[in-house]
């Protein structure tokens, strides 16, 4: 299954049969509210704080890839999942109603990725049949928990990035109709000194060229290889940047090939400063958007670089520089190779 030295081919081809997302009322405005499943119309989603609010939101998309496979929590062996606040409190409570085997992730923005490419290895090494996968954000939740709570209407950067409210779940099942699975790439903690909370996208730049760049070597592919290679959450100040370290690394790629999940989730209109970023993230763009267009045939094949900056309030404090990591995951159409 190793290729290379980070890379797992999925020689049985683990199909991801449904997905389930739900979104914030932000991102009912957005520019892919036909990609969600269904939204809630306040932050609150019926709960008693945004922290509970989270859960929701991963109980929610979890039960909605459920419903359309026409399964039930006893027919899923794992669930592999995570979120952002504090030991992914969210996502465990959440696994606590679930009441299906869970594998808890923390990954930062990066989770959705590392829980695709564990939960794909396990169904391909005939581990398990049945597979969920996900991770969760809430903006509300996730600003007081690494910067200002919202009701305190701190003065943000243009580099600062908008938290999503959304969670985006997987099912990855041994056999079915859906898009498939076909490798995954798993990403080294990459450090450039960067320290400033607000400039995500700078910090994860670098890591996000790294893991593309094993991908490509392990597979021995070129860029073309792919439709897409969508990677989330740099925006509009890691994706230059990232664009410029591909050409110091000698990697040829076509801009229109290389998008970002926080540059496509929102309107430009939508006071997101320089984009979107979360655990909810690419999570939602691809459990929504991008499966969409894979299983109409709009693209055949498709990587997902996942980056996330694995810095906590307590480094912060500790004056401690911001760690990032990316893992990529190979999507592609059921009928094509």
């Amino acid at each position: 299954m190793l290729v290379g030295k980070r890379t797992w081919m999925f020689e049985k081809r683990p199909v991801i049969i449904s997905s389930g997302v739900i979104g914030g009322p932000f991102e009912k405005q957005g520019a892919l509210a036909n990609d969600f499943d269904r939204f809630y119309d306040d932050l609150w989603c019926g709960e008693k704080s945004y922290e509970q609010a989270q859960k929701k939101l991963l109980e929610d998309a979890c039960q909605e890839a459920l419903n359309k496979a026409n399964l039930k929590q006893e027919d899923i062996q794992f669930i592999f999942a995570g979120d952002l606040l504090n030991q992914i409190t969210s996502t465990s409570f959440a696994c606590r109603s679930l009441s299906i085997p869970y594998f808890g992730l923390f990954g930062a923005c990066a989770t959705s990725m590392e829980a695709l490419a564990l939960a794909a290895y396990v169904v391909n090494s005939q581990g398990a049949q049945h597979v969920l996968t996900g991770s969760c954000s809430h903006n509300a939740a996730i600003e007081k928990t690494f910067r200002y709570p919202t009701e305190y209407g701190s003065q943000k950067p243009p580099t600062a990035q908008w938290t999503v409210t959304a969670a985006g779940v997987g099912l990855v099942a041994s056999q079915g109709e859906g898009a498939v699975v076909t490798s995954a790439t798993i990403g080294k903690v990459i450090d450039e000194g960067l320290k400033d909370p607000f400039n995500m996208g700078a910090a994860m730049a670098p890591a996000a060229v790294d893991t593309i760049k094993a991908h490509l070597t392990d597979r021995n592919l070129s860029t073309d290889h792919y439709d897409l290679i969508l990677t989330g959450d740099l925006a509009k100040i890691g994706r230059p940047i990232a664009l410029e370290l591909f050409q110091q690394n000698k990697i040829s790629i076509q801009e229109d090939i290389f998008q970002d999940a926080g540059l496509l989730i929102y309107k430009p209109d939508q006071p997101i400063q320089a984009g979107a970023s979360g655990a909810g993230c690419s999570a939602a763009v691809t459990y929504g958007h991008i499966l969409k267009r894979i299983q109409s045939g709009e693209l055949k094949r498709v990587l997902i670089v996942a980056t996330g900056a694995l810095l906590s309030p307590l480094t912060f404090q500790q004056k401690e520089s911001i760690p990032c990591i990316a893992h990529a995951v190979s999507i592609e159409h059921q009928g094509g190779m």
